[in-house]
């Protein structure tokens, strides 16, 4: 049975975040950069709440089957919800959406480095 490999993207708005709050995430903005998102296994927090007061969380989650996408993304959102609730973080419209990427073709760097590594055994 072949893994197959998750990206997992939950998006919601914060909300009733007090004066507090919104201060302490403005100050950690950088290290939550949209620039700098990244799918992790812990998730990834991105948000731009100068701007606006939606984030957006990525996982990345893997199976063997197909059908394991719908269990990766059925923990990704308590996932997210839990960490903004550990953290005294109120949110809402949280949507999630996962895409299998075992289908895709591997890029040409992929191909490269997949050559490189059969090259050497």
């Amino acid at each position: 049975m072949s893994s197959r490999t998750f990206p997992i993207t939950v998006r919601g708005a914060f909300d009733g975040l007090t004066d507090g709050q919104r201060a302490e995430l403005l100050g950690a903005a950088p290290e939550h950069d949209m620039l700098r998102a990244e799918s992790t296994a812990e998730g990834h927090l991105a948000y731009d709440l100068a701007g606006r007061p939606f984030f957006t969380f990525r996982f990345l989650d893997s199976g063997g089957a197909e059908d394991d996408v719908l269990d990766a993304t059925a923990r990704a959102e308590p996932a997210a919800e839990g960490w903004l609730a550990e953290r005294g973080y109120g949110c809402k419209q949280l949507r999630s959406q996962a895409q299998d990427l075992s289908p895709a073709r591997p890029g040409e760097r992929q191909r490269r480095e997949a050559a490189r590594a059969e090259a050497q055994d």
